[in-house]
């Protein structure tokens, strides 16, 4: 028998969110010597053990994700100014000042940028065209 979409095949099943039972036990006993581990951590960092050292920049210092990119580009008006944006990205990579994926998540924007005004473009044409009164048909019994 199939299952009928959007209804699970064990309906009685574990409930959403709920936890293991190893995992809610371990969390019990860490929770009491957290501030222990947390300033053993820090003393194995500050004797020079790496991998602690690594644990607490982590933590301290979490690598950026999401944060602005600030890149001067130019406006994009039309589909071929996309090109000038497409050389701003390319010569910041270049000079350092963005990432290949920093790079690449902003070309992903200047390209749905350009969608868009073609979008918009192609609607205006659209509606000039349906508004435009009808051609008469020509005459053509006047041709020898």
């Amino acid at each position: 028998m199939q299952f009928q979409k959007g209804e699970s095949g064990n309906p009685a099943g574990r409930p959403r969110g709920s936890r293991n039972r190893t995992t809610i036990l371990m969390q019990d006993l860490l929770a009491g010597r957290a501030e222990a581990i947390g300033q053993k951590l820090v003393e194995l960092a500050e004797n020079g053990d790496i991998a602690a050292i690594r644990i607490c920049m982590e933590r301290l210092a979490p690598a950026g994700k999401d944060d602005p990119v600030h890149v001067g580009l130019p406006p994009i008006e039309k589909p071929a100014d996309s090109v000038a944006a497409a050389q701003a990205i390319v010569a910041a990579v270049a000079a350092g000042d963005l990432t290949a994926a920093e790079a690449a998540g902003l070309a992903k924007v200047v390209d749905v940028y350009v969608r868009a005004v073609e979008t918009k473009g192609f609607d205006e044409r659209l509606t000039k065209l349906e508004n435009r009164p009808p051609r008469l048909p020509q005459n053509h019994n006047n041709c020898i």
